[in-house]
């Protein structure tokens, strides 16, 4: 072990990293989730209002919208997780008790993510306004509260998970295969004797890396359409956009994966050093990205370095296209990262591979 530093790496930081996120980074019940407001009532018991849902803890308004449109392209575009509506002439209503209703719109996409959060609504709206429904407004003060809360739980309203976890399951399974089988590509033709033949022909070294990752992306939109066909029958997940934009933006995190594993092969010496450094790619990735967990609950650092990862943008990506209806403008805020990450991994790659030539 002593010789061999990346197994024993390996050993030391694979659980320091399991610690450090599982300790630190993981989180099940997310606070602070970005929050708009559509405010057309300027009362005082609307502000009220607005202060004690931030006060909760759950939300933190982050922007004020001025239409409804704005408010839904906001959401779709996972620019916030929730739109408080508070309606025109909300105080004169309540001030008359006649109910007057509040609606909450959220991106349930992520059931986890949004439960807990609308769940503390419910407790909330009944003693918010406490302090300004006294004396001639006690009456006001009933049992059922002063207001109605209506929730809209939008793109998975009956909160089924797999709606969630069958989606994201796509960019799983391609980080895993794609970056473990590219990763082999080079230590595999060392270890074979083969790479001699390899370097004696007349190719350039991106021409290389780039046969050994086409045919592999054949490989990688069968994995597509099998998780596609198993969401769509065995699952019953809506699949509300166009499925072509799906597979365009698919051929691009693709590459980015394999290129990240052509990078690991020029890495390696041989090929248990390239599937232990695949797997310390494949872990945080699944740790971080947003797919067990959600990604708003982590703590700042951690999502900074989720931001990072390919699988992030990916995810909010396909359930954007498939639960949302997502366009090419929707997606394309999340696509450049993946795309500047795939370039940055074939470059390593490519310099790498120049230095096996020598």
């Amino acid at each position: 072990m002593r010789r061999d530093r990346l197994t024993f790496g390996m050993m030391i930081g694979i659980p320091l990293i399991q610690l450090t996120l599982f300790g630190f980074a993981i989180n099940a019940d997310p606070k602070h989730l970005p929050a708009a407001v559509l405010l057309a009532d300027q009362g005082p018991q609307g502000r009220t209002l607005l202060y004690a849902i931030q006060n909760s803890q759950y939300f933190h308004f982050i922007r004020e919208v001025k239409t409804q449109a704005e408010a839904q392209d906001a959401l779709a575009r996972g620019e916030v997780q929730f739109v408080i509506n508070i309606p025109e002439n909300f105080t004169r209503a309540l001030l008359r008790g006649q109910l007057p209703s509040i609606l909450v719109e959220a991106d349930a996409t992520d059931p986890a993510a949004t439960g807990n959060a609308l769940g503390s609504l419910r407790v909330l709206f009944n003693t918010a306004l406490q302090n300004d429904l006294k004396g001639p407004l006690a009456y006001l003060t009933g049992t059922i509260g002063p207001i109605d809360l209506r929730v809209h739980a939008l793109y998975n309203p009956e909160a089924i998970t797999q709606y969630n976890i069958v989606p994201g399951l796509m960019g799983v399974v391609l980080t895993m295969t794609m970056v473990l089988i590219t990763g082999l590509a080079i230590t595999r033709e060392r270890e074979s004797g083969t790479m001699e033949n390899l370097l004696s022909m007349p190719t350039r070294p991106l021409e290389v890396l780039i046969g050994k990752i086409i045919p592999y992306i054949l490989v990688g939109y069968i994995q597509v359409g099998l998780v596609l066909l198993a969401a769509r029958f065995l699952f019953h997940v809506p699949m509300v956009g166009n499925l072509i934009l799906l597979l365009v933006v698919s051929l691009v995190f693709i590459t980015a994966n394999l290129a990240i594993g052509i990078t690991i092969s020029t890495l390696a010496q041989n090929q248990r050093q390239a599937m232990q450094m695949s797997m310390f790619f494949f872990l945080p990735n699944i740790m971080l990205s947003g797919f067990m967990f959600p990604f708003r609950g982590m703590p700042g650092w951690a999502q900074v370095l989720g931001e990072m990862l390919p699988l992030t943008h990916f995810l909010r990506i396909i359930r954007g296209i498939l639960l949302k209806g997502n366009g090419l403008n929707d997606v394309a805020l999340q696509l450049w990262p993946i795309a500047l990450f795939a370039a940055g991994a074939l470059t390593i790659g490519v310099k790498r591979y120049r230095q096996t030539l020598d």
